[in-house]
Order: C-alpha cells, then sequence, then structure tokens
C-alpha cells in the first residue's frame, strides 16, 4: 500500500520526468565525449605530426620526391612562397625537375594544433634557396594542415606559406639623418 501511495505521488510530481531528462541528456551526450581524443592522445598525435614535420622538411631540403608523395594527400592543395597554387602532382614534379631547390629550412615557433583528427601545424621558417634559378631568402610563416585517415596515418591536404618582411630598421639615428 506504502509503495502505491509512493508511485502515484512520484508520477503526478512530474520528478520522472527530470530524472528522465537527465539521462537522456547524459545519453546523448555520450558519443560525443567518444569523439574527443583522451589528453595523452592528443600528445602523442602532436608528437607524430611534430616528427612528420622534420620528414617534410628533409624531403624538401633533399628534394625527395618518394617521401614528399608519401606525406601528401592525394586531394593536396598548396599555395607557395610565390603565391602559386599547386597540386600533389606539381609539387612532386617541381622537386623532381629542381624548380625549386631549398637549401636551408630552419623552423621555429612551430606550434600544432589538434581539431578532432585535423592538425593544423604553423611555424616561421628561415629558408635559403632558388625558385626557378632566382634566389630566394627570407622569413616566412606557413600553416600546414594534416589529416589523420581511419589507419592512422597523417597526409598533408594544405598548405600556405608567407614571406615576412624585414622589420623596418628602427634605430634613432637612421631616422634622424637627413639626405644630403
Amino acid at each position: 500500500m506504502t509503495r502505491r501511495i509512493f508511485e502515484q505521488r512520484w508520477l503526478r510530481s512530474g520528478s520522472w520526468l527530470a530524472v528522465w531528462a537527465v539521462l537522456a541528456g547524459g545519453l546523448m551526450a555520450a558519443p560525443a565525449w567518444g569523439d574527443a581524443p583522451h589528453p595523452r592522445r592528443n600528445e602523442q598525435y602532436k608528437r607524430q605530426v611534430e616528427k612528420l614535420e622534420e620528414v617534410w622538411r628533409l624531403a624538401q631540403l633533399n628534394a625527395d620526391a618518394d617521401a614528399m608523395d608519401k606525406l601528401l594527400s592525394d586531394d593536396y592543395v598548396g599555395i607557395t612562397m610565390t603565391g602559386q597554387v599547386v597540386t600533389k602532382m606539381q609539387q612532386l614534379e617541381r622537386m623532381r625537375n629542381r624548380s625549386m631547390v631549398l637549401t636551408k629550412i630552419v623552423l621555429e615557433d612551430v606550434k600544432v594544433k589538434l581539431i578532432g583528427t585535423t592538425a593544423v601545424v604553423t611555424s616561421l621558417a628561415d629558408v635559403d634557396g632558388t625558385n626557378d634559378g632566382e634566389p630566394m631568402h627570407g622569413m616566412y610563416r606557413y600553416t600546414r594542415v594534416y589529416s589523420r585517415l581511419p589507419s592512422g596515418t597523417w597526409k598533408i591536404t594544405n598548405f600556405e606559406a608567407t614571406h615576412v618582411a624585414p622589420p623596418p630598421d628602427r634605430h634613432p639615428r637612421a631616422q634622424n639623418q637627413k639626405p644630403g
């Protein structure tokens, strides 16, 4: 008898609705929790991408088109230091025919940001070499985007580089000198 009175009050009070909402909300949120990588997995992925950045750097310096072929996704799109848009096949051809030769790539300020199965890398690169026979040197900021395939392999899908102009001469004597 007491149980029946309790059940009637429970159902009438609407408390069951609140409990149901909490349970349903928790069940709906559970798949979202499963999609986010564990913090240790994030660090593992970042280390993988950082290692691939070094593989990319060495492939560029050594004009290793085979290594670059393994790094680039089939739908790769790059925007070069000179503003050219290139596909994977064009990038590999530029390496094979040595139309762009890089003799120095020193990376600084490398940052890896993970967004799900995508890694966005930004860096500052000190670069020397030639592009279509013309000397090329300077500082470049770049963004490279990696996508993690279901197999666990990372592929570069996008790249863009921007020349960083040297800072203006801020020496007081240079600003106060008059021509002449």
